[in-house]
């Protein structure tokens, strides 16, 4: 049996588990692109046949990546959302937030993993995540009576993926922010935000 460095071998497997994931997703950060088994097994200090104890595939390693990281995601969006003082305001801070993700380089995770993991599967999933991602902000637009919520929402997303792509051609971020605050403020007031 190999040596386990935690109390328990159920602990040691999702340290090391967690170690890959992490690795995975710094290499993908700095590169955009997936990286080789070899390069995530040395970015997390074990042998590159160590990481196949964990991942069947570059593939599996990727789906369990894609599955790792879009509820911290989604809970950073959500949390943004219910720390609003009114619904008006949530529009607000789901736009704030998904631009916040882009700035802090999370973004280029989930664009490199978009293109990276094909499938049947992972699209259909990567499409309930999307789906799960923008319900509370259909729910706000329901709240503040908005005629046509999902309409509403694809408008309000397709603000955020212009000022995304403002960012990721070198706007900063207060820059890409006030635009989308511009864009969505008078929206905001005249729902009763700030």
């Amino acid at each position: 049996m190999p040596k386990i460095s935690a109390p328990s071998v159920a602990e040691h497997h999702a340290a090391q588990v967690r170690a890959l994931l992490d690795a995975t997703r710094e290499l993908l950060r700095e590169s955009g692109k997936a990286p080789s088994m070899a390069d995530v097994a040395a970015r997390a200090g074990l042998a590159r046949s160590s990481v196949y104890q964990y991942f069947s595939s570059r593939q599996a390693l990727l789906e369990g990546l894609v599955k790792d990281v879009f509820p911290r995601w989604a809970e950073r969006i959500t949390s943004a959302m219910a720390a609003a003082p009114t619904p008006a305001d949530a529009v607000l801070a789901y736009a704030s937030s998904n631009l916040d993700l882009v700035a802090d380089g999370e973004h280029a995770v989930g664009a490199a993993l978009a293109t990276l993991t094909p499938g049947e599967a992972m699209g259909a999933e990567a499409h309930q995540m999307h789906q799960q991602i923008s319900e509370p902000l259909a729910e706000a637009l329901k709240t503040l009576g908005v005629a046509d919520p999902e309409a509403v929402a694809e408008l309000i997303n397709a603000v955020v993926h212009a000022a995304t792509r403002r960012l990721e051609a070198g706007a900063s971020r207060e820059q890409a922010q006030a635009s989308v605050a511009e864009l969505l403020g008078p929206f905001v007031r005249e729902h009763g935000g700030a």
